[in-house]
């Protein structure tokens, strides 16, 4: 993808999920007091994770790694500027998932997961004040949102790319060839 595809990507997915600069900023205010949370969400994250049948091939033997990975990338929620880097980060991320063959829907359900989990964590730090509460849980539905849609385009991206790797190698073609099919179809 390329640097303008980026830049591109991360102004829609931003604008999309509502992650503006206000609350990015929020984001790494309360990141001192959420932090020392995460490794409980990675847990519970985890330990659901490894209730699904279709899970369980892609847990095994890596629980220890997936579980310190997890908690890192969840860190960098309240710490990250959300741009272009970060950007290129994520979509590697569904690239590697798409290597992997998970199950799309993994990523949807995961962060659902993760706000389930996160929810009670924050009532209990800012419950007291409902306002920054909401503006908190806005702030991380947000910055989780972003996330999966630039992980999502990767996704779609990627799958599209290796089931025509597989046209390709099945029929003979050219990428050239296929190529120049497309732009006198268009």
């Amino acid at each position: 993808m390329t640097e303008a595809n980026i830049t591109e990507l991360t102004i829609y997915c931003k604008a999309f999920s509502g992650l503006t600069i206000e609350r990015e900023r929020l984001l790494k205010e309360i990141g001192d007091d959420i932090t020392p949370h995460l490794g409980a969400v990675t847990n519970a994250f985890y330990t659901e994770l490894k209730k699904i049948e279709k899970a369980k091939p892609f847990l095994e033997g890596r629980i220890d790694t997936l579980q310190k990975t997890h908690e890192e990338w969840l860190k960098s929620i309240f710490t990250t500027n959300f741009d272009d880097e970060y950007t290129k980060y994520i979509y590697h991320v569904g690239d590697v998932h798409v290597k992997i063959a998970l199950p799309v829907e993994f990523m949807a359900g995961g962060m659902t997961q993760i706000q389930r989990n996160m929810t009670p964590i924050l009532f209990e730090i800012f419950g007291d004040n409902q306002e920054k509460l909401i503006a908190i849980i806005e702030a991380i539905t947000a910055a989780l949102g972003f996330t999966l849609q630039v992980m999502q385009e990767s996704y779609q991206s990627s799958s599209l790319t290796a089931e025509l790797e597989k046209f390709l190698s099945i029929t003979g073609m050219s990428r050239v060839l296929f190529e120049n099919l497309a732009k006198a179809y268009r």
